[in-house]
């Protein structure tokens, strides 16, 4: 809910003060404060009430409308749109690049990312190919080379990963996995980082990668799904441990 205007303090200036009035305005929508097809405030009153300039509500309407939260009509004001928010799908804050997640929002990258890879790899042990199953391996054997010889092997992890996602035979999953592959990436490249490596992280994952493999090479989904699931539990706990570490 929007605050009164009296009882409303002026919201901190960050660097991006358009995405984060963005935000909350977003958060309103999204609670039922404006439903659908109804009229935003004015420019004036938004002002008013969280003490910005003009210009950074103009900023703000902008990306609301590009995210189709709201659709501007010549003359008359915001709107918010029939479908709000459906229009793109974002991680993180607004404006955020890939990859750039705020820590306090891992948990919910880990957590979807559990969700999503063990249904696809459920669904590629199902209905692999041979030719699937190669690439699946070709890019295992591709990590197991850079572990051996000490050098970063998270491009063959995201090519392992990418490869179980087509495995699945789903157009618009792989379409999706290659989405938020942009931010899985970041947590998968911390277990291949020098002292990760040194300390048997990046082993441990391997580990686990030969596990989803095998399942997936026996047509096995359900093992294939726990595995999948397990993985990214350890690799959770892997980040939790360098962070708290560095």
């Amino acid at each position: 809910m929007l605050p009164d205007p009296k009882s409303s303090s002026p919201l901190a200036r960050p660097s991006g003060l358009g995405n984060v009035l963005a935000g909350k305005l977003a958060a309103a929508i999204a609670g039922g404060e404006f439903p659908p097809g109804a009229r935003l405030p004015t420019e004036k009153q938004l002002v008013e009430r969280f003490d910005v300039s003009r210009a950074v509500v103009r900023e703000a309407i902008a990306r609301l409308k590009t995210d189709g939260f709201v659709e501007t009509r010549q003359g008359s004001g915001a709107f918010v749109a029939a479908r709000p928010g459906l229009a793109s799908f974002r991680i993180g804050a607004h404006g955020a690049a890939p990859g750039s997640i705020p820590e306090s929002e891992l948990p919910h990258i880990f957590e979807l990312r559990a969700i999503v890879e063990a249904g696809m790899a459920e669904l590629a042990a199902r209905r692999r190919s041979d030719a699937d199953l190669a690439a699946i391996r070709s890019a295992w054997e591709e990590m197991q080379q850079a572990l051996q010889e000490g050098r970063d092997g998270s491009g063959a992890d995201d090519a392992f990963h990418a490869a179980i996602a087509a495995a699945a035979h789903n157009p618009y999953l792989a379409q999706f996995a290659a989405f938020l592959a942009q931010h899985f990436s970041a947590t998968r490249a911390v277990t291949w980082q020098a002292d990760a490596v040194h300390a048997g992280s990046a082993a441990a994952a391997q580990a686990e990668h030969a596990c989803l493999l095998d399942a997936i090479a026996a047509g096995d989904g359900e093992t294939a799904a726990r595995a999948a699931r397990d993985h990214i539990r350890q690799a959770a706990m892997r980040h939790d441990r360098a962070v708290r570490k560095g």
